[in-house]
């Protein structure tokens, strides 16, 4: 089966003041069919634990439909709030886009 895979890189720092905009690329990437969505976060200079929540709200969202939310490119930052959070264990991290590929996503945890 050929995933239907869509990137969203939202930029700056991705806190509460943003989050509607990173709901809103979510969406548009779901509603263009996507299977599995990867969130790249190179362009991220700074996450707080809202930021974090919308991505645990996006990876739960996928889950449901049946896709994968997986995210790649973390700076040190977001790295340690992953960490701190056991998102790390959730969630599929890359190291960047090349090193994603459609065949190594695996079903991650659940969320509950």
């Amino acid at each position: 089966m050929i995933s239907n895979i869509q990137v969203v890189q939202p930029t700056g720092v991705l806190d509460g003041t943003q989050l509607e905009q990173f709901h809103h690329q979510i969406s548009e990437a779901i509603n263009a069919g996507a299977s599995t969505v990867l969130v790249d976060l190179a362009q991220i200079s700074f996450m707080d634990s809202s930021g974090l929540g919308a991505l645990v709200s996006a990876f739960k969202t996928m889950r449901a439909r049946g896709g994968e939310l997986c995210v790649c490119s973390l700076n040190e930052q977001v790295r340690i709030l992953f960490e701190l959070t056991s998102m790390d264990r959730v969630m599929q991290i890359f190291e960047n886009r090349e090193a994603f590929a459609p065949g190594v996503v695996m079903p991650a945890a659940p969320v509950s």
